[in-house]
């Protein structure tokens, strides 16, 4: 089936990234959230992104104005009933995540691939609360989504090959390098190797052995890293580092590499959630 309208469950950060960059390949997006302000706030962002590609010289105000009028937000699920293709960007949180592909199960035709952004959580567990976990596939995306190149592509235990080989031409055609997760593990690739790197250089921090600037600033020049640790947390947000850490420490059999250092529950607590317009690591 060719792929033309793109169904985004989810808008935040990552799902209207997502959301831009499947309009820029020319499909129809619905992009759906249960408040107005997420749905508004995300289509402000999109154009805010186009607008400096626009002033670069990216792109004209009519290619702009072509991408912008391919997106459609929402509140009702239902506006997703002819989708060919649904990527579900909503909070890491498993029940919710589950609810959401069981609506979805009930609404989308039976030949519909349901693709999930989640960064670490169980795609057979997601996939079982459906009625075809054969269509139920990882489609991990990075922040921010229309310039990282890479999408990891994940298995669940019932997943098809036809669902997997779908999901990764779609990501190819975004532009995207793709790896396959060929193996339903916490954390996948990415966060599997990222998150010791995360909760050491919180550990370092909160041992008094070096400060925040120092950390990033070592590995940026000692590891040749574009972002420090405490910086690439401030854009993907501390809560989720904390989540992610969580989640993983469950699952991997309560190693204590993966339990969250208290400077980090504390920065939870206190609501410096990471994201540039609420503070963080850097204040």
């Amino acid at each position: 089936m060719e792929i033309k309208k793109i169904g985004i469950v989810g808008a935040g950060m990552m799902g209207s990234g997502i959301a831009q960059v499947a309009a820029q390949i020319g499909c129809d997006v619905v992009m759906r959230d249960i408040e107005t302000r997420f749905v508004e706030g995300s289509i402000k962002k999109i154009d805010g992104f186009l607008s400096r590609g626009v002033e670069k010289g990216k792109l004209d105000n009519k290619e702009k104005d072509t991408i912008m009028g391919r997106i459609k937000g929402t509140l009702d699920m239902a506006d997703l009933k002819d989708v060919d293709f649904v990527i579900e960007a909503a909070i890491e949180d498993l029940d919710v995540k589950k609810g959401v592909f069981k609506e979805l199960d009930e609404l989308c035709s039976p030949d519909v691939v349901l693709a999930t952004n989640t960064s670490s959580m169980s795609i057979t567990e997601i996939g079982a609360s459906t009625n075809r976990p054969d269509k139920v596939c990882g489609m991990h995306f990075f922040n921010p989504a229309p310039l990282m190149r890479l999408v990891e592509v994940i298995r669940g235990y019932s997943t098809s090959d036809e669902t997997i080989k779908t999901t990764t031409e779609l990501a190819q055609r975004m532009g995207k390098t793709v790896v396959e997760v060929k193996k339903d593990s916490p954390g996948f690739i990415v966060n599997r190797i990222m998150l010791p790197h995360f909760l050491e250089a919180i550990r370092i921090v909160e041992e008094g052995i070096a400060s925040i600037e120092d950390v990033d600033k070592a590995v940026k020049n000692g590891l040749n890293y574009p972002m420090g640790p405490f910086e690439l947390m401030d854009l993907t947000g501390i809560d989720i580092a904390y989540f992610v850490s969580e989640y993983l420490y469950k699952e991997l059999n309560k190693e204590n590499k993966w339990v969250a250092p208290n400077l980090l529950k504390t920065m939870v607590r206190a609501g410096k959630l990471g994201r540039k317009t609420r503070g963080g690591w850097y204040k």
